[in-house]
C-alpha cells in the first residue's frame, strides 16, 4: 500500500471524484479529503507510480492538482481514529495532546474526526487509555485503535459500516 498526498485541490472535488480519477491507476483502498489536499491510499507501488506520472499537474475543475508520495509517516506507526474532535481543534493542538504519550508522525483533522499515527504501539495504547472518553475543547474524544479496511465503492453491496461515524445504515457521504 502506497499513501499519496493530493494538494490544490479545488473546493469543488468530492472524494467519489478523486477516488474514480485515481481508480485509473490502480485499486484505491482509502480516500480521504481535508480542505484544498488530501489523501489516497492506492494498492500497489506501480499504480501510485503511475499515477504520480499521470495525475501531477493535472487540471481538475481548472485548478492543476499536486500529486505526490506522501512523505511524513513512517512505516512503523500506528494508527488511531480521533472521534468527535472540536470544530475549532487544529492539527498542532490535537498532535500536542497525543505528543504527552509519545512521538506522533501525523495528524489529520477531517470535520469531527481525525487520525493520529503515533510512532510507537504502547504509546498509542497509553493515549487510548489516557484520552478515550476524556474532554478536549469542550468534547469528550473517542480514541481507538484505527480500524480502516476496504471498502465497497458507493452502490456496491450492503450499506453497513460508516467509516466516518461507525454505524451501520448509511455510507459516509450520507452521515448525519
Amino acid at each position: 500500500m502506497v499513501k499519496l498526498f493530493i494538494g490544490n485541490l479545488p473546493r469543488e472535488a468530492t472524494e467519489q471524484e478523486i477516488r474514480s480519477l485515481f481508480e485509473q491507476y490502480g485499486k484505491v483502498l482509502e480516500c480521504d479529503i481535508i480542505k484544498n489536499y488530501g489523501f489516497v491510499h492506492i494498492e500497489d507501488k506501480t499504480a501510485a507510480e503511475d499515477a504520480i506520472r499521470n495525475l501531477h499537474h493535472h487540471k481538475l475543475h481548472g485548478v492543476c492538482i499536486n500529486v505526490e508520495a506522501s512523505k511524513n509517516k513512517s512505516k512503523a506507526s500506528t494508527k488511531l481514529h480521533v472521534g468527535n474532535i472540536s470544530p475549532a481543534c487544529t492539527n498542532l493542538e490535537l498532535r500536542a495532546k497525543f505528543e504527552e504519550y509519545g512521538p506522533v508522525i501525523e495528524c489529520d483533522i477531517v470535520k469531527d474526526y481525525a487520525f493520529v499515527h503515533m510512532e510507537r504501539a504502547e504509546d498509542a495504547v497509553e493515549a487510548i487509555r489516557g484520552l478515550d472518553n476524556t474532554e478536549f475543547q469542550g468534547k469528550r474524544m473517542r480514541v481507538q485503535l484505527s480500524t480502516s479496511r476496504l471498502r465497497t465503492a458507493p452502490g456496491m453491496g450492503d450499506k453497513s459500516g460508516c467509516y466516518r461515524c461507525g454505524k451501520e445504515g448509511h455510507w459516509s457521504k450520507e452521515c448525519p
